[in-house]
């Protein structure tokens, strides 16, 4: 479970407009890979790139590569507040905007001058904006070709384990000594694509994607409940069926013929 911090009305239009100054001037500095909260990019653009990168890597499948996924601990309660003002500063000099961002920014806390609120669309472009350092790091300290950031979660795809496991070190070391994060220990997963790489709901493999296990669960409990309240009458046919096209949006992107047609017999 995760507390969402919504903003009033009020302040939720403020943020959208601060927002919509920032984002232009912060997007350009961004590497290309970073897919999250960013126009024209995404989930699913974000897993066809990874399938893209196996391919190339692999050699059209040919060859075997490793997949190294790591997740950051608890990122939005531990970002710290002054880091991230720093490095918002290093664009934005004008003082109201500065003094403006500053109480935004200050205005939530999970432990003294650390955390970001879950929620607001401000919060997801200053996520950006502190692990575009780690960004940075990966791409011209460790020189990583093949390497995809979607929030606290990224991939790093390379020819051999024993090199991938090298880089848990050093990225674990910056995201210490500089932002003062770490990674979760329990999800840094080192293994051979050719056995299935979990990112982002799918499964991607050589030459096809999956639903992950999980979301799959979830999705078949969520009809469940839907189909339920369209019995109590709580709900309508038509919203009913709106559900499940959604859920067949989201087989749209991978392979899922049994699912679909799971979900096709559950329609009223």
């Amino acid at each position: 479970m995760r507390r969402i911090h919504k903003a009033c009305v009020k302040d939720r239009v403020l943020h959208h407009a601060i927002f919509r100054i920032l984002y232009p001037i912060f997007d350009q500095v961004f590497i290309f890979d970073l897919y999250s909260c960013r126009k024209d990019k995404g989930t699913h653009r974000a897993a066809s790139r990874l399938e893209h990168f196996a391919r190339k890597l692999s050699k059209n499948h040919c060859r075997n590569i490793f997949a190294l996924k790591c997740d950051v601990r608890k990122f939005f309660d531990s970002i710290d507040q002054d880091i991230l003002l720093n490095l918002v500063k290093k664009k934005i000099q004008e003082q109201n905007a500065i003094w403006l961002i500053e109480r935004i920014i200050k205005s939530f806390e999970k432990e003294p001058n650390k955390g970001l609120p879950l929620g607001n669309v401000t919060s997801q472009l200053f996520a950006n904006i502190y692990l575009n350092e780690l960004d940075q790091f990966v791409k011209h300290n460790l020189k990583i070709k093949y390497y995809i950031r979607y929030c606290d979660d990224f991939v790093i795809l390379g020819e051999n384990e024993d090199g991938l496991v090298n880089l848990v070190d050093r990225i674990s070391y910056f995201l210490k000594d500089k932002l003062k994060l770490s990674l979760h220990a329990d999800k840094v997963i080192i293994g051979k694509y050719n056995q299935g790489v979990d990112f982002l709901g799918y499964v991607a493999l050589p030459r096809y994607r999956v639903l992950r296990t999980k979301t799959k669960r979830r999705i078949f409990k969520k009809i469940k409940n839907k189909f339920y309240d369209f019995q109590e009458g709580l709900i309508s046919k038509e919203s009913f069926n709106q559900s499940l096209q959604s859920y067949l949006g989201v087989l749209g992107h991978c392979k899922g013929r049994k699912i679909k047609k799971r979900i096709l017999s559950c329609r009223t």
